[in-house]
């Protein structure tokens, strides 16, 4: 793939927040970094290995996850629990409690400890939650937890519960560092992360996160292949017709490797320990099948904050990457529409013609954790849960004046509409791996435990919250639908 020149503003470096600017820098916040924070090196995945404690003010918090995690927790609906392992998480939960509540005013300057607190305080509530006795009907998140996370997810624009972005992308680091001044090459270091926090301690559960990390990184040449074909795009005559042509058959690639590695998932995930044990940890209030509320006491302490009504929890439907992969090549307006999940009304195809290009998005920012309403479809829902500077590049994205789908549908070179084609039925054989997986992890395990006991009722949810199965299966025969060929 061309690189792009050097004073490209994609290939600046980007401002850190520890450290002044050099003079005659050029200043990239407002467009590379500060709007969109995607790296040319690493996509949305950080440049650098994310933070792996917060300063001293805020000790309190790591050193009280760090006990949930040394203690070996255990999850409160685990069978046979020991009466060791009930006064150990309530012995926990107390540490939890008696926590003073600490102010974030100084972390307020700095998106990397932002982001760090966001990590650590969605991972103590999850902890909380999940060790809680399941007779309790309502699960208290205390005050020490309560104020600080809303008053955090307020700045990041997150809502207070484990995201994609707390499990995957600022979980990791490297297990062998690279060289100094080495340049960056992600598909060379796939296998050299490690994660940072984990529920069990397990290996399934860090190849489980790791299996997406992979997939962010190996989707970094995507991200350049788009970049390049929306540069052609703009010329538009014969010779960028053939480059587009060309680099769409590349990005077929690039998604067919970014598929094997969902499934090298298998490799080192057992599915029944990740239906389990690991599973149930990141649940959010609205997979709770049990049907229990999370009440976030304290927030009267700060008349800024609001009730939360975004509680999913964590889901591969928050990855930015697939996300500007649909709207890139036009698929999300078959993707992210609704279609019929545990018995909702289903809303028709997109209206107009096909060749139209994609209408902008709902707004996310504040839509319920109830069931998705069929005018507000799950995918579009989970892009709340982005960090904000992503949704920016979305919307930036789908504002695109010239859209690839309409250019594509509009002309009559059929070795461009093959590509594209080609391209499409790629990123649909990923969601085929992708039904496959949650087959494998959720309903094969959810269907030998309602054999043997009277679980889960109605359908296996996913972790988002949605009927997982019939989800990932409607999502990726919306995506077939998306194909030119059988329009013609």
């Amino acid at each position: 793939m061309d690189n792009l020149p050097p004073n490209h503003f994609l290939n600046l470096p980007r401002p850190d927040v520890f450290l002044p600017a050099l003079a005659g820098t050029p200043d990239t916040s407002t467009l590379a970094a500060h709007d969109f924070d995607v790296d040319t090196r690493t996509g949305f995945m950080p440049p650098e290995p994310p933070l792996t404690r917060l300063p001293s003010a805020w000790e309190p918090w790591e050193a009280v996850l760090e006990d949930a995690i040394q203690s070996r927790l255990q999850l409160a609906d685990k069978p046979d629990l020991s009466d060791h392992e009930k006064n150990e998480a309530e012995r926990w939960r107390n540490r939890v409690r008696e926590l003073p509540i600490l102010p974030i005013t100084e972390l307020k300057t700095s998106e990397v400890r932002l982001r760090r607190a966001h990590h650590v305080l969605a991972w103590i509530m999850h902890f909380y939650v999940h060790t809680t006795p399941t007779a309790v009907r309502n699960i208290h998140i205390p005050p020490p937890v309560t104020v600080p996370h809303l008053q955090v997810c307020a700045q990041l624009q997150l809502p207070p519960v484990l995201t994609y972005s707390d499990d995957v992308l600022y979980n990791w680091a490297f297990k062998t560092p690279p060289a100094p001044n080495a340049l960056f090459a992600p598909k060379q270091e796939l296998h050299n992360l490690r994660c940072l926090t984990l529920f069990t301690g397990t290996r399934d559960e860090e190849e489980f996160y790791l299996s997406s990390a992979r997939i962010e990184l190996r989707g970094v040449e995507a991200l350049s292949v788009m970049r390049a074909i929306m540069d052609e795009a703009f010329v538009g005559d014969a010779i960028a017709v053939r480059r587009i042509t060309s680099y769409l058959r590349v990005l077929a690639d690039v998604i067919g490797e970014m598929r094997q590695l969902l499934a090298d998932v298998r490799k080192g995930c057992d599915p029944q320990v990740f239906y389990d044990e690991i599973r149930p940890w990141f649940k959010g209030a609205d997979s709770d099948t049990q049907g229990r509320k999370w009440v976030f006491d304290g927030i009267e302490l700060d008349p800024t904050l609001e009730e939360p009504t975004e509680l999913s929890g964590p889901s591969a439907g928050q990855s930015s990457l697939i996300h500007a992969l649909d709207i890139f090549l036009g698929v999300d307006q078959y993707s992210h529409s609704n279609f019929s999940v545990g018995g909702r009304k289903a809303s028709s195809h997109p209206t107009g013609s096909s060749d139209a290009a994609p209408t902008a998005a709902p707004s996310t920012t504040a839509l319920s954790s109830a069931p998705c309403p069929p005018k507000v479809p799950f995918l579009t829902r989970m892009q709340s849960y982005m960090p904000r500077h992503h949704r920016a590049f979305l919307r930036h994205l789908q504002a695109n004046p010239r859209p690839l789908r309409r250019l594509v549908a509009q002309s009559t070179d059929w070795a461009l509409r093959e590509a594209y084609d080609v391209a499409v039925t790629a990123l649909k054989e990923f969601r085929d791996e992708h039904v496959r997986i949650v087959a494998l992890y959720i309903l094969i395990p959810s269907r030998k435990a309602a054999a043997g006991a009277t679980g889960e009722d109605g359908a296996p949810k996913g972790t988002g919250g949605t009927d997982a199965f019939q989800f990932v299966k409607g999502v990726r025969d919306q995506t077939a639908g998306a194909l030119l060929a059988q329009r013609r």
